[in-house]
């Protein structure tokens, strides 16, 4: 067995897979009526599916899982971030761990957590 992907659920998905298109360079693979396949693994979901598979609320921000990216040049990453045309709210913008690694966290549009850090 294997992971195959990760799904996050978004209220608009166009919005989300421009974000993660501008941000991360992800390309989606398929886009199949609320449901998009990005490279990297990551699965878009409109809300109103998931609501419907789960027959529960969905409940955005929740700080339980997030996305981990590595990005090399951070520093730079941090720059594109602070003009991206979308607000960002940032958990903690660009810090330095005492292991030295550098990291930043912040959600996406729909709440889902984000970091990224150089590798280590």
């Amino acid at each position: 067995m294997r992971l195959k992907n990760i799904l996050i659920v978004t209220e608009d998905i166009e919005r989300a897979k421009k974000f993660y298109k501008d941000l991360f360079g992800l390309d989606v693979i398929t886009d199949q009526e609320g449901n998009a396949i990005l490279t990297e693994g990551l699965v878009l979901q409109d809300k109103n599916i998931w609501k419907s598979f789960l027959e529960r609320d969905i409940i955005f921000k929740n700080n339980s899982a997030e996305l981990y990216f590595e990005e090399p040049e951070i520093e730079k990453f941090a720059e594109k971030l602070e003009h991206y045309e979308m607000p960002v709210t940032y958990v903690n913008r660009l810090m330095q761990h005492s292991w030295g690694q550098k990291v930043i966290r912040f959600y996406d549009p729909d709440g889902n957590l984000i970091e990224v850090g150089t590798p280590f």
